[in-house]
């Protein structure tokens, strides 16, 4: 016959984590991880603005340096998107809506798609890089858009 024995102990509950961010909203809280990331990344907020972004993000995307974007709108703060036509013209505002950190904000769904970024100096080629965005939520609404990025 088998012999079954049973012990009780107290249950592990973890301590509620206090958060140490100035702001403790979903964006807030991914805000510096994002400027910290090795990977390519960024982090908009709900109109558009960068709260972060990786220094490789910037690299891949021609964007100069992470502190001269933060707080400024995505596009306007030196991203130029063509399209992949041979002519290489800017994106139309009704394209820019479907690139994938504003499809996420205004869709509340994942996004993915592939960008061709204008090189930062004529002697360079452009770069085309898949993005991959999610929207982020605060209270159940969209508060912003993560984006990781990779070279294709």
């Amino acid at each position: 016959m088998a012999h079954v024995e049973l012990s009780l102990s107290e249950a592990f509950v973890p301590a509620a984590r206090a958060s140490t961010e100035p702001e403790s909203d979903n964006v807030g809280q991914w805000s510096s991880t994002v400027s910290r990331a090795d990977e390519p990344c960024l982090l908009i907020d709900a109109d558009t603005r960068v709260v972060a972004i990786s220094t490789a993000g910037c690299d891949l995307l021609c964007l100069g340096e992470p502190d001269g974007l933060i707080g400024r709108p995505l596009l306007d703060g030196g991203l130029r998107l063509l399209d992949f036509t041979a002519n290489r013209g800017e994106l139309t505002e009704a394209e820019i809506d479907k690139i994938p950190p504003l499809l996420a904000l205004s869709s509340g769904r994942l996004a993915r798609g592939l960008l061709r970024v204008q090189a930062a100096s004529a002697n360079s080629s452009d770069a085309t890089v898949d993005a991959i965005s999610t929207p982020l939520l605060t209270d159940g609404t969209v508060a912003g858009s993560l984006t990781f990025f990779s070279e294709v």
